[in-house]
Parts: structure tokens; C-alpha cells; sequence
């Protein structure tokens, strides 16, 4: 007799870590855990998202992965994923009202659907294309080191943790699904393995439409709010029917075609992935013993429009996603989040998302996921990052008080920014001169003195906010640049060459010195004063 295939129902296992809203006049942690278990799959998620305080995913990529498909699978379930009928955000209203999403909606909308969550299915795996036993090489599969993508796998650094090749460990099958995930929106361009569709053979992918990027998400007390403000409106022309989810096609893509339009806002944060992956269960179903990752489409898909990004204009007028970057604070990034035409050069767009999410709470916090890396197969550092309830101040909610406030937001940014930007200017002059350096360049004192600087910029920052004190910001951010000035170069001052170097380049904090007029004569030079403006 044989054995049923390995299944694992993602509606029903429970994969999904959350942490639960504390229980008002008794012990949290009295509660029992089968009533209130760590880990819960995607039914009773969106049945208890009331309940549920917020997804406790460790890793930042995932959590942004799984937020792009709850939303779609949220718009499902609310049947808000259309304009009509009637008005969009009065139906979101009434159900903010009601509370919770009800057994009958999510039944309604996942019980058509069930097979299509199944980890494994032999037909239509979840977020797989099960061609690729055929297409791709079984002698030559990707391995469990390379899906995790916290594993060093090749010839890569161990940035997150060491394996051992030669018998790697099987990741359970709910950490296999977080990096399924992970590769369908931040996966690596570059080198796969070969597939072989309609007799062409091509070992070549694009970068995941999330590459590189941080995304910026609002977050309310409860999982329900945090879906529900997270859901982007539809266009007037979108149709249930046309703006169709991976698992909700009646066929598999073709990948020698062009890929699938989006259509409506479902299509364009789930049918985005330039990867197609293929997970090798174990015989049980608990493990995932090895994956077949490669190219889904060789066309590039579009990202622009992603309603959680800050897009940003280069110099030659195309726009790009602001880039995660570990190194910088989430308060720089405060303003471009709450004003309609933030400061900056690159004319930086609030993320689309934020326009409808103060309707559901004024006191949504920002969560900030995203992934520093190069579009090939580098990867740095996690991002992560959530802000206090500050969304209530966003131009366009209370224009009499939260305009000004949001003003005043963006003026401490630019203040803490020109401060930073001058005093790493001032320390790698300081050093150049001090070290006969022929250039000016990155040094140990500028990794010093940022160490310094930006922790306690961002700690000003926030107590200006708090206080709503912003009078006197520009005078506070240079004393701090000044006395990581001072700490930094102090060693060098001991020596006539040191103190020259440091005493001459201090005045880069203040601006640098000041152009003369041009002068007219037999020389026509342009000379330059002693002093300085302060320009704060």
C-alpha cells in the first residue's frame, strides 16, 4: 500500500510566528498556548488578525515578502480589492467598524482556492512552477544552502552563519517558505541554473522586483489594522477578474512569453518575481530536502509603481527606489514619509500607500524592511526599523497642525544631514592633511566620528519631535558634529603637523572658507578668506 505524498497545507500549518495582544487583567503569559499558539498558519491568521498584535518574523526581507502577499490576499478576503461598489474607503470604514474579518469572508474566498496553499502539490505547488523537474538539471539542483538565504552557499562570505556543504542541514518547511519568499522578491540577477523551455536552454535571471530597496510599511495596534491600512486603492478600470494573484491563474505562466500585464494592485504585488523555485520535500512533508532555483521570464518586469517604496528621480530623470542602507537612521528618511514634496534633490514620492492609510488609525507607526545589497549576489545587512505613531502628522490629515509639523520634520532632517555631511567632510580633510594622504578619501577617523555623530543626531531628532521644540535644531546638530570633531582628532593634536591639520580642516563643520569676489588685474585669480559663513 502506498504512502500519501508529502503535503503541507499553508492555510492550516502553523508557520506564521506572532506575537498576540496582551490579555488586559491577567498574566500573558498564563494564557494557554493552544488557545494562544506561537506560530499559526494563514486561516487563522486572517481569522484572529484582531487578536494579533504583529507577524514576529525574524528576518526583515521575509516579513516584507509576506506583507505584499497578505495585503493581496486582505483585499481578497474584504473584497476591497476593487473601486466599487460605492465608496472604497467607506467600505473599508465599515468593516474597521465591525472589527475583525468574520469566518464568512475568509471562508468565502479561501475555500475556492484551498489547493492552491499546498507547499508541495504535485500540480500547483504555492509560488512554484513544477515544470522545473523537467526543465532544469535533477543532477544539478540549486541545494537547501542556496534557498536559505542566510546560508553561504558557492563560493559567497558566511555573512549570517556557517554550514557545513557536505551534509547541510534540511530546513523545517515553514522556514522554507519564508525564503521562497525571500528569492520571489529580493532574489539575485546574474547566474542560475539552466532551464530548457521550447528548446532553448538559458542560465540567466533578473534581479527580484525588491532588490536592493526598503520598503516602508504603516503598522496599527492590531494585525487587522496593519492589513487593512496597508491595502493600496484600486483604479477605477480594475476588475476582480483581470488583476489575478500567481495561485489564482487557471494556467502556469508561459516563460518564453511575456510575462502575465498587472493589472490592478493584487497582480502587482504578487505576479512581480523574475525567480521560479521548486521545493524537494522530504518523505514526511516537515523538511525540505533540496530546490531547484532558476529564471521565471526573461523579460524584465517593471517595479516602478510598488506602493511602498520612496521613489526617487536620478539626475537624469528616470525613477528609482530609495536603496536600503544599514548605516542610515529611519528619522532621515521621516520626512519624505509624511510630506506631499519633501526637500531633496532627488524630489523624492511618499509611498502610494500612505495617501489611504491614515484613514484606518491616526496612530499607525512606520515599520521600515528592507535588505542592503548589489544587484547580483551580495549580500550585507538587514534593515530594519519602526518609528513612533507619527503617521497622524502627515501633510494632508490635519493641514492647520500636521503640515507645519511635517515642515518642521523635514528641517531637522536637512539640519541633521548638514551637519553629518560636514563633519565627514572636516575629519577626512583633517586626516588627508595630517597623513599627506594625495587625496581626500574614507579613513578610520570618518567611521569614527559617523559612529559618533548619527546616534546621537537621531537621538536629538526624536527628543525635538517628542517635545515639539525645533527652535534652536540648527545650533544643537553642530555642537554634536563639534564634539565628535574634537573627540576624534584629539590624539593628533599633540604635534605641530596634527594640529595645523586639525585646526585648518575644523572649518569645513562651519561650511568651509568663504570664495572672495573675483578680483580683476594682471593675476585674476580668485582668493579665499580665513573665515567662514554659518549657513544653518
Amino acid at each position: 500500500m502506498s504512502s500519501a505524498p508529502p503535503a503541507y497545507d499553508l492555510l492550516d500549518e502553523p508557520w506564521i510566528p506572532v506575537r498576540w495582544i496582551a490579555v488586559q487583567g491577567t498574566n500573558d503569559t498564563a494564557v494557554s498556548a493552544t488557545v494562544r499558539p506561537p506560530r499559526v498558519g494563514l486561516r487563522e491568521l486572517l481569522l484572529r488578525a484582531h487578536e494579533i498584535a504583529q507577524i514576529a518574523i525574524a528576518d526583515p526581507p521575509a516579513l516584507s515578502a509576506l506583507y505584499r502577499v497578505l495585503y493581496a490576499i486582505t483585499a481578497r478576503v474584504a473584497e476591497l480589492d476593487e473601486a466599487g461598489p460605492g465608496d472604497w474607503s467607506a467600505r473599508r470604514d465599515d468593516l474597521i467598524t465591525e472589527g475583525r474579518f468574520g469566518d464568512e469572508r475568509v471562508d468565502r474566498y479561501l475555500t475556492p482556492v484551498r489547493g492552491r496553499f499546498d507547499l508541495f502539490d504535485p500540480v500547483r505547488p504555492f509560488l512554484q512552477d513544477p515544470r522545473l523537474a523537467e526543465q532544469c538539471d535533477p543532477a544539478n539542483t540549486a541545494g537547501v544552502d542556496k534557498l536559505i538565504t542566510t546560508r553561504p552557499s558557492g563560493n559567497n562570505h558566511s555573512w549570517f552563519q556557517h554550514v557545513n556543504s557536505a551534509a547541510p542541514e534540511l530546513p523545517t518547511s515553514d522556514q522554507a517558505v519564508m525564503h521562497l519568499l525571500v528569492w520571489h522578491y529580493y532574489g539575485p540577477s546574474g547566474r542560475c541554473s539552466s532551464r530548457t523551455v521550447g528548446g532553448v536552454k538559458a542560465a540567466s535571471s533578473k534581479a527580484g522586483p525588491l532588490r536592493s530597496t526598503l520598503s516602508y510599511h504603516p503598522e496599527g495596534e492590531t494585525l487587522f489594522e496593519t492589513l487593512l491600512a496597508g491595502l493600496p486603492e484600486p483604479g477605477k478600470g480594475v476588475t476582480r477578474e483581470g488583476d489575478l494573484c500567481p495561485w489564482e491563474r487557471a494556467e502556469l505562466p508561459d516563460p518564453a512569453a511575456a510575462p502575465p500585464p498587472l493589472k490592478g494592485p493584487c497582480s502587482a504585488l504578487t505576479a512581480r518575481s523574475q525567480h521560479a523555485l521548486l521545493l524537494v520535500p522530504d518523505a514526511t512533508g516537515r523538511y525540505v530536502r533540496d530546490a531547484f532555483i532558476t529564471w521565471a521570464n526573461q523579460l524584465k518586469i517593471p517595479r516602478e509603481g510598488d506602493p511602498y517604496l520612496i521613489w526617487q528621480t536620478s539626475k537624469e530623470g528616470n525613477l528609482y527606489p530609495r536603496p536600503a542602507d544599514s548605516q542610515r537612521a529611519l528619522w532621515r528618511d521621516l520626512d519624505a514619509l509624511l510630506l506631499e514634496n519633501p526637500a531633496g534633490s532627488t524630489r523624492p514620492r511618499r509611498p502610494e500607500v500612505f495617501r489611504t492609510a491614515l484613514d484606518v488609525s491616526e496612530d499607525l507607526r512606520v515599520r521600515a524592511l528592507g535588505f542592503e545589497q548589489d544587484g547580483q549576489a551580495k549580500d550585507i545587512q538587514f534593515v530594519d526599523a519602526l518609528t513612533p505613531p507619527v503617521l497622524g502628522l502627515a501633510e494632508g490629515k490635519e493641514p492647520a497642525v500636521a503640515v507645519t509639523v511635517a515642515v518642521e520634520i523635514g528641517r531637522l532632517r536637512v539640519l541633521g544631514e548638514r551637519y553629518g555631511n560636514r563633519l565627514d567632510r572636516a575629519v577626512k580633510k583633517a586626516w588627508a592633511a595630517f597623513t599627506s594622504a594625495p587625496k581626500i578619501r574614507d579613513c578610520t577617523w570618518a567611521v569614527e566620528a559617523a559612529a559618533r555623530y548619527w546616534p546621537a543626531a537621531e537621538a536629538e531628532f526624536w527628543k525635538r519631535l517628542n517635545e515639539r521644540d525645533f527652535d534652536g535644531a540648527a545650533a544643537a546638530f553642530r555642537v554634536l558634529a563639534e564634539q565628535a570633531y574634537d573627540t576624534v582628532t584629539y590624539g593628533a593634536l599633540g604635534t605641530m603637523r596634527g594640529a595645523r591639520a586639525c585646526t585648518t580642516a575644523r572649518i569645513e563643520l562651519y561650511g568651509g572658507p568663504v570664495k572672495r569676489p573675483a578680483k580683476t588685474g594682471a593675476a585674476g585669480a580668485t582668493g579665499r578668506s580665513d573665515t567662514s559663513t554659518e549657513d544653518a
